[in-house]
């Protein structure tokens, strides 16, 4: 009871504290400013916030900057540019109108409270206070640590741009930027976070984007309030979404910026973390998350080929191991042409044991191999090949059978695009086998039903989860199953109502 009532006292207070912010004045007396900053952030504690003092044409001048997150040279040419100021200027102007006009940046604003000036501060901005003046010059001079632009890891592809995002927002709103010049591309930014104030774009092209979209992702992003998005896009995710005990993913995750740019064409709005390389791709469906972007860098025949192996990796994976079991425990279910699948051999351990032990053991590998230091991973490889293949085959823990299902259903797991979307079909597999042992055949019809009941129940964003399945769309669902030319795509998915829903005319 005690713990529910801080927790609800937190809330009240963070929740007072963002919908009526009290903000505090810049003071004409800098002294006055001084002591309140040094009080509140840290000055002489904290030894990445910096404070340079200057006297610039009689008057006290103070720098405020955060190390690691500012472009040092354009300080110094700042206080260059200060410097000759003081040098040349002998009539001794109005000191904020002089400096204004000598500061050669692009991005230079005022701000009249210490909140905003903090804020944009920590946000690898500087803020200049000018003894006497009750406003505050604010520059951009960010230069956010992090890496250069690279091909993701789990979307690459044969042919195609090498680029990727990075954990920079400014990069990442930019790679979008160079694909889409248009005049209609828009990318509104907000913070979110009482302590942390993340930054978080949502883009979207005016015009062809659902403006009730919009403004359902933004209503959801300014009700968020919490001290900090410590992880970033998924935090946002569990907001915008209401998850539950669905498994599914119902946004997409994607590292490249050509695949979020034909979203924004098709009239998704994109949502961009800062510290993230992955952007929110909304609304989606589950057949989103089965397309990847090397069957567009392919000719139609050979994407579509692409296409059908990886749909029927995708359909292996769930299903191939709960309807061998069905058959290893109904031998009566199979025809005479196919009575050689089964184990020939006994075993000291059931088959459903064998496949759950082999179905934890692939996954303690998958997550072995994530954290394990690169110049270790060929020696993983070899003890994984040893325990799980020969030694455990030999030792009569696993027969060969279930190692070779097994296999062939982790393969098409890795096969699926979406590792969200691989984990829930994984979690399915597990539900299916613990129904067909419990209850044989029946079980297994009645557990596909009501999962594929549960999915179509689903709505992302209040979206069909299966369109254009479900409701059925006929020239959607061809073009999900056979890549269509460019020329041929005249129309954009209906499901996520665009403004503008020709792509191209006939002519």
């Amino acid at each position: 009871m005690i713990r529910r009532k801080r927790l609800k006292h937190r809330e009240e207070a963070l929740g007072k504290k963002a919908d009526n912010p009290e903000k505090t004045p810049i003071s004409k007396k800098i002294t006055e400013n001084e002591k309140e900053l040094k009080e509140r952030l840290g000055i002489g504690v904290s030894f990445d916030v910096g404070v340079r003092k200057l006297h610039i044409l009689g008057k006290e001048i103070q720098i405020y900057y955060v190390n690691g997150l500012c472009n040092m040279d354009n300080i110094i040419e700042i206080l260059h540019v200060l410097f000759e100021l003081d040098e040349d200027d002998e009539e001794k102007p109005h000191v904020r109108e002089a400096i204004y006009d000598h500061l050669a940046h692009l991005q230079v604003e005022y701000k009249d409270n210490l909140e905003d000036c903090i804020t944009e501060m920590l946000s690898g901005l500087v803020f200049i206070l000018v003894e006497g003046e009750d406003q505050a010059f604010v520059i951009d001079v960010r230069n956010y640590p992090g890496r250069s632009p690279e091909e993701p890891d789990n979307e690459k592809v044969v042919r195609g741009a090498r680029d990727g995002y990075t954990e920079n927002i400014i990069e990442n709103t930019a790679l979008t930027r160079r694909r889409i010049r248009d005049e209609r591309l828009r990318n509104e930014i907000l913070r979110v976070g009482v302590r942390s104030k993340t930054d978080i774009s949502i883009s979207y092209i005016d015009g062809i984007a659902d403006p009730k979209m919009v403004e359902i992702v933004k209503k959801e992003l300014k009700s968020i309030n919490i001290d900090g998005l410590p992880m970033a896009d998924k935090a946002i995710e569990e907001y915008m979404v209401d998850q539950g005990l669905n498994p599914f993913p119902l946004v997409r995750y994607t590292e490249r910026p050509d695949v979020a740019a034909i979203h924004l064409f098709e009239g998704h709005v994109i949502v961009t973390v800062d510290a993230s390389p992955s952007v929110i791709i909304t609304p989606t469906t589950l057949f989103h998350h089965v397309q990847h972007a090397e069957e567009y860098r392919q000719s139609p025949f050979v994407g579509t080929f692409l296409r059908w192996v990886r749909f029927f990796g995708i359909i292996a994976s769930l299903f191939i191991l709960p309807l061998w079991l069905l058959v290893v425990l109904e031998p009566n279910l199979l025809p005479e042409q196919l009575q050689y699948i089964g184990p020939t051999e006994d075993s000291n351990v059931s088959e459903f044991m064998q496949i759950l032990m082999a179905e934890i053991g692939i996954e303690l590998l998958r997550m072995a191999a994530i954290h394990t230091p690169s110049p270790l991973a060929t020696a993983l490889g070899l003890v994984a090949a040893l325990l799980i293949g020969e030694i455990a085959i030999e030792v009569g823990l696993f027969t060969a059978e279930v190692i070779l299902y097994v296999s062939l259903a982790a393969i098409g797991i890795f096969a699926t695009p979406s590792y969200e979307l691989g984990v829930a079909l994984k979690i399915l597999r597990l539900a299916l086998l613990i129904s067909v042992v419990s209850f044989g055949s029946i079980g297994f019809v009645v557990a596909t039903t009501i999962f594929f009941l549960m999915i179509a129940k689903v709505r992302a964003l209040n979206k069909p989860y299966l369109w254009p399945f479900l409701p059925f769309d006929g020239q959607a669902l061809w073009q999900i199953f056979i890549r269509a030319t460019v020329p041929s795509m005249r129309y954009r998915p209906r499901i996520v109502h665009p403004q503008d829903s020709l792509r191209q005319s006939s002519e």
